[in-house]
């Protein structure tokens, strides 16, 4: 049973954050966040690049109605997930980079392998 982080937020407002958070780290590639937040994003992000190995309407339709900007999903179809084609799980890198200056959250950089 999978248990989802709550993130200290409400139902729709977490969705809508991981569907941003996903949309930035697939467009630029890595981004920086809190420990927690990076540790829940990467499911999210692994689950969207699983979807785009088998490149069908029905996967792209699914990835489109998660992520928001359609020049990241043909993006994800067409360079990342072909990318990752023999590998079986695994596309994500969390790095710990230490605490944040103003509320001491520890922070992490998120970036795909």
């Amino acid at each position: 049973m999978a248990i989802n982080r709550k993130l200290g937020r409400a139902t729709d407002e977490r969705m809508a954050m991981l569907r941003g958070m996903t949309t930035s780290l697939i467009e630029h590639g890595k981004i920086e966040t809190t420990q927690t937040r990076a540790k829940e994003l990467r499911s999210t992000v692994e689950k969207m690049i699983t979807l785009g190995k088998t490149n069908t309407l029905h996967s792209r339709r699914l990835a489109m109605s998660f992520i928001t900007k359609e020049d990241v999903v043909k993006k994800l179809f067409d360079e990342i997930s072909p990318k990752y084609a023999d590998r079986n799980g695994g596309y994500t890198r969390i790095i710990k980079i230490g605490p944040r200056r103003g509320d001491a959250a520890e922070m992490a950089i998120i970036e795909l392998v």
